[in-house]
């Protein structure tokens, strides 16, 4: 594959990482039919195709393909050199059956951490994001039970997962880290796309304000934003439009296919295929570090991957920017 993966600075971080990180959360998922979405060969195969692009930022979760997906990428890891790859997983969603075997008390953190290490086969996860914001554990308990993890060489740093768009509450654990010495947030992972825009209300400032890097979930609007419908066939056969009446309700919409209009007229005029579009306008969107890329098959992740080479002009993003759909386009 000719393209180069540049490098990008995390945040404030210090740490330098691919502007498009791997996304595995379909690693061991079940589909719809019951069916594996991406099974452990198929897995192998793309980490394979990543790494021969020049990728090594790989994002995982603890709860993706049931502890799969971590074990996979700790097998992968182990033929290699574990300090040429970053790797990012998350904590939070229930791992075990009873009241704490969920969220981010200590004692679900603390147990679950030596596990998460243990099927990555690794002595330190790179970054490890809250999954999301637990409203029964007091900020201080979390944030304190996280410094330790850092203190204890299990985690080098912490960031935020999909607590979009309540940004006062990153900024509250920051402050409370802060105060205390501890380790804070120094990096987000929200829902960010063409026709997700609700970071846009003040989240994506605070990040910007603080230093934070933005690694966004999500950049082709969970497959809206690649083409694949049309006003005329929104229902394709084997899509998530066919199965989700919540996605069509939410991206099937005149507004959202008024972004897909300017989006390919883009897409026409520098020679980019929809979705490369879509992730370019991410890459040219003032205080986004670097959005994850995901993909089914070696060929999407390939492609996928194309879009650190589409270069779009300052009118070219301000149009994109301009045309705005979806429940979130007052924000901005």
């Amino acid at each position: 594959m000719d393209v180069e993966i540049d490098d990008v600075a995390l945040g404030s971080t210090g740490l330098t990482v691919s502007e498009l990180p791997f996304g595995t959360w379909r690693f061991g998922r079940e589909a719809p039919d019951g069916s594996m979405e991406i099974d452990r060969k198929r897995g192998l195969e793309l980490l394979d195709a990543y790494d021969d692009a020049g990728g090594y930022f790989i994002d995982t979760a603890d709860v993706y393909g049931g502890g799969d997906s971590e074990e996979w990428i700790g097998d992968w890891l182990a033929d290699r050199d574990r300090a040429d790859y970053v790797i990012a997983s998350k904590i939070y969603w229930p791992t075990r059956d009873g009241p704490n075997g969920r969220g981010l008390n200590r004692k679900h953190i603390r147990r679950n951490i030596d596990e998460m290490l243990d099927r990555l086969g690794v002595d330190a996860i790179d970054l490890l994001y809250c999954h999301r914001i637990d409203d029964d554990t007091p900020v201080r308990e979390f944030m304190r039970t996280l410094n330790g993890l850092v203190e204890d060489g299990k985690v080098h740093y912490l960031g935020a997962s999909s607590f979009e768009p309540d940004a006062w509450k990153i900024a509250k654990a920051n402050e409370i880290a802060e105060r205390e010495g501890w380790e804070p947030f120094s990096v987000t992972q929200p829902r960010y796309n063409l026709v997700d825009r609700e970071i846009e209300g003040g989240y994506r400032e605070m990040c910007q304000e603080y230093g934070m890097g933005i690694c966004p979930w999500s950049p082709l609007g969970q497959g809206f934003l690649t083409g694949k419908y049309t006003r005329d066939d929104r229902n394709p056969e084997d899509t998530k439009a066919g199965l989700s009446e919540r996605f069509r309700d939410n991206y099937l919409t005149e507004e959202n296919f008024e972004v897909l209009d300017e989006l390919r007229a883009v897409a026409d005029e520098v020679d980019a295929t929809i979705a490369q579009t879509a992730l370019a306008w991410l890459r040219h969107r003032d205080g986004v570090t670097a959005p994850i890329v995901g993909a089914r098959t070696v060929d999407q992740l390939e492609e996928n991957l194309q879009a650190a080479a589409v270069e779009l002009s300052d009118d070219q993003v301000d149009r994109l920017s301009a045309a705005k759909g979806g429940p979130y386009s007052h924000l901005e």
